[in-house]
């Protein structure tokens, strides 16, 4: 499983605050997840940023200091770069360093980015807190009407089907209740995964067989050579998304979406 799927794995609650009150200024935040990072670059924010995770790879963030992983931040090193805010996206790993941050007097904001109303609300309330709230509307707005561009082009087909698949062993894939679900969704797709509770589901190697998908779209890793990705599907397609857009739920899943499309259809993106 790849690290970047890890993340995307992770159990998390809608939004979270811990410790004390957001100052009415927050001029020095960590944040740490790559996603809030480029929530804050979105917002013409970047100055702010005095910290970020070791898997942050946007070339604005290059010289920007290391506060660890996504599952394994670390409190000291955040503590040194004195932030009036870190951001944070919750899971289980990551717990006990984040509650230790609040326990020291660091004010945190947790957000949840599992579904595309989630992302929506995350680019707002994350504006709002840097004093930028009509900044954080129009990230809002320009996904959501990126996205109604992308569904009135599709409408009209084709409409293949379609696994959306972020690790072989074992066998992971978008279903339709998260956010690349409904990405899949607007680009025209049926899902083939079926109807999984789980924003990303396990999927057995016969049920992908079952599902006969036209398509497989492998995104966040490299597919292997000379042979089908998934046994038993010789004759479908397969298509490997350009970037990690998709990996990262924020402003970039507009590019992700447009990507997507391109795959379906059999249109690489330059």
């Amino acid at each position: 499983m790849t690290r970047l799927f890890a993340l995307l794995l992770a159990a998390a609650l809608t939004r979270q605050h811990l410790g004390p009150q957001v100052p009415a200024q927050v001029r020095r935040v960590v944040t740490l997840a790559p996603s809030l990072s480029e929530i804050v670059l979105a917002l013409g924010a970047g100055d702010r940023l005095v910290g970020v995770t070791r898997f942050d790879d946007d070339p604005r963030l290059a010289t920007l200091p290391r506060v660890g992983g996504y599952n394994d931040p670390e409190p000291e090193t955040v503590l040194g770069l004195h932030p009036d805010l870190v951001l944070a996206q919750p899971a289980p790993e990551n717990r006990g360093p984040v509650e230790t941050l609040a326990r020291l007097g660091i004010p945190v904001e947790a957000f949840s980015l599992v579904d595309l109303r989630e992302i929506g609300d995350a680019m707002e309330q994350i504006g709002a807190l840097l004093g930028l709230p009509d900044r954080g509307r129009a990230l809002r707005e320009d996904l959501d009407k990126h996205r109604a561009r992308v569904r009135a082009q599709a409408a009209r087909g084709p409409h293949p089907r379609a696994l959306l698949v972020f690790g072989l062993d074992p066998l992971v894939v978008a279903g339709p209740r998260g956010f690349a679900g409904e990405l899949l969704r607007d680009a025209g797709a049926i899902n083939a995964a079926g109807d999984p509770e789980r924003p990303f589901a396990r999927l057995s190697v016969e049920a992908a067989v079952r599902a006969q998908p036209e398509v497989i779209v492998i995104c966040g890793f490299d597919p292997p050579q000379g042979r089908p990705p998934i046994p038993g599907l010789p004759r479908a397609r397969v298509e490997t998304l350009r970037s990690t857009a998709l990996l990262h739920p924020g402003p970039r899943l507009a590019e992700g979406l447009d990507d997507l499309v391109a795959a379906l259809r059999g249109k690489r993106m330059p």
